[in-house]
């Protein structure tokens, strides 16, 4: 069982991520004593094994406690080390929002991507693959709905291609579609609302709506805006081991 630990985590540190459906990823999925093993020597290096049900992939991130004295040893914090700057960071949660989130809900609804509705008994079927239900989005439709506030389209092709180079997305032809690191780098509980009703809205200057509230009959009806909040919160891959705690941190 050493070896095998050993093993797993020289891999992962060597390939950045691993499929669910490696022998030794699928042990360390459900074998209680290996996972142990394995968490217990990546904690002495400060580092933590990242994986989700809903994505395909396992890959390995620094924990919270070695995160500051990795990327905050310098004058400026490092928001991360990918040499992403703020735009970069940005369309790396724009294209989350976009791919992940309706592939989340499409995952916990059994519902495949080519299905235009749900089926009755999908509910009694295994959660469908990432690869079979995520659709990706068009670059076109991207660069017109977010080109002038990413840069227009110089800039967001250079970060988009450095977001291909590190595998968060790939390109086919004019899609954007998922790549191995998308769906580990952020822990969604804690950032889904905030990047719904806040740091999107925050990033572009986009007002959010939250559903208004009904006063009194007596009362006008008050709309209530949502409170922006651009904290983003990611894991990434160990080679790399992309953080990214404050994508409006100033890059270095």
């Amino acid at each position: 069982m050493t070896e095998d630990a050993q093993f797993l985590i020289a891999r992962l540190l060597a390939h950045q991520t691993l499929r669910r459906e490696d022998k030794l990823v699928k042990r360390a999925l459900s074998d209680e004593l290996f996972r142990a093993d394995v968490d217990a020597r990546l904690k002495a290096c400060g580092m933590k094994f990242i994986d989700n049900v809903y994505a395909d992939h396992v890959t390995l991130a620094l924990t919270r406690d070695s995160e500051s004295k990795v990327f905050g040893t310098r004058e400026t914090w490092q928001n991360n080390n990918f040499s992403l700057a703020r735009d970069g960071v940005a369309l790396l949660v724009v294209l989350w929002s976009l791919i992940i989130l309706p592939k989340r809900e499409r995952q916990e609804a059994h519902q495949l991507a080519e299905e235009n509705q749900n089926d009755m008994f999908g509910k009694d079927k295994p959660m469908p693959r990432a690869e079979d239900t995520s659709i990706g989005i068009s670059y076109r439709a991207l660069l017109a709905d977010f080109g002038e506030k990413l840069g227009k389209k110089t800039r967001m092709d250079m970060n988009l291609g450095q977001l291909v180079r590190y595998g968060f997305v790939e390109r086919k032809a004019d899609l954007i579609v998922e790549g191995p690191l998308l769906d580990l780098m952020m822990d969604t509980d804690t950032l889904k609302d905030r990047i719904i009703n806040g740091a999107l809205s925050d990033i572009f200057k986009i007002p959010v709506r939250t559903p208004a509230i009904i006063a009194p009959a007596t009362q006008d009806r008050e709309d209530v805006v949502g409170d922006t909040d651009s904290d983003v919160d990611s894991n990434a891959s160990t080679e790399q081991n992309s953080t990214d705690n404050n994508p409006t941190a100033e890059e270095e």
